[in-house]
């Protein structure tokens, strides 16, 4: 594992450092890994498609990579992206112990985890713009690719880094149906969430994701979790007080006495959130805080390069 994938990206205080240092030490890894096709040479052309011309192939990538690629050119955008991150209250968890101040939690994590793929996305001269929810839509920019509108990007992701007010709730079913509604069509939209939509609307939130759909946007759901802590519940085995970090509310429990029942219903939730994303042709991908950035670059590469 790349070494900024985890703990030494703590130190959050230069997301733009940041941003790029972990796309490059994942750059260096495709070169040592079965997707060499995505190495650095990815981020200055595009696959050969068959029929077009072939003077602008580049014979040398061919003869590394076995592959057809041509060489892309500064006025060509081939993609519009908009990156959408969950800002509510559940997505402060974990929350530090005592007074740290470099430390991960979902929205940290989600937000150096956008910070690069808007460097990555710059690099390939594609668009890209951002928005930011809690019970309404915060941040919402439109797509572009120039170096100014990269860094006031970065400035409102720095903002959110920052932020320690977490006492707001979710409304993303609303959310994302303006959103749908607001971007270009035919684009790719990146939502980070951990999708803890309350319980009797989890059908509306089902809904704004097929709308997503219906607007002919494909789209990539980083399901963002503290997978130790939220999914298999590893807890030492001692009284705890779990607090809902949305309603505040507050329950004394020995960790074992709920476990099963716990695992068990979290299992059901995220088959169901599976299913869904499957019958709506939306990517699934499980994002944990504490299994680096690999996975969402990664996802991110292949969903591109079926685009293009």
């Amino acid at each position: 594992m790349n070494l900024l994938d985890n703990y030494e990206v703590r130190d959050l205080g230069n997301l733009e450092l940041l941003a790029k240092q972990v796309v490059e030490g994942f750059i260096i890894g495709l070169h040592k890994s079965p997707f060499h096709g995505f190495s650095v040479e990815f981020a200055e052309h595009r696959l050969y498609n068959q029929g077009e011309s072939t003077k602008n192939i580049d014979w040398k990538v061919y003869a590394r990579s076995d592959k057809m690629f041509v060489k892309k050119y500064e006025e060509e955008t081939n993609l519009r992206c908009q990156i959408v991150i969950d800002s509510s209250a559940s997505m402060y968890f974990p929350k530090p112990s005592g007074k740290e101040k470099n430390y991960i939690n979902k929205l940290r994590f989600s937000s150096l985890a956008a910070a690069a793929l808007m460097h990555l996305l710059k690099k390939q001269r594609d668009a890209f713009g951002l928005s930011i929810f809690d019970e309404t839509i915060q941040t919402h920019s439109r797509c572009k690719s120039s170096n100014a509108h990269y860094r006031l990007m970065l400035t409102h992701l720095e903002k959110l880094i920052q932020d320690t007010e977490h006492s707001r709730s979710t409304s993303a079913a609303e959310a994302l149906h303006q959103i749908a509604d607001s971007i270009h069509k035919r684009s790719l939209v990146v939502i980070f969430s951990d999708m803890f939509e309350q319980t009797d609307r989890v059908e509306d939130m089902f809904s704004a994701l097929q709308h997503l759909k219906h607007n002919k946007h494909e789209v990539v759901l980083f399901h963002v979790v503290d997978k130790s802590k939220e999914i298999d519940f590893e807890f030492e085995n001692r009284p705890y007080i779990f607090i809902d970090m949305e309603s505040g509310e507050k329950v004394r429990l020995q960790s074992n006495q709920v476990k099963d029942y716990y695992v068990d219903q979290m299992k059901k939730f995220k088959e169901q959130l599976k299913i869904k994303c499957l019958q709506y042709k939306i990517d699934f991908v499980e994002a944990d805080i504490n299994g680096g950035f690999k996975p969402i670059l990664q996802s991110y590469l292949v969903k591109r390069s079926k685009m293009i």
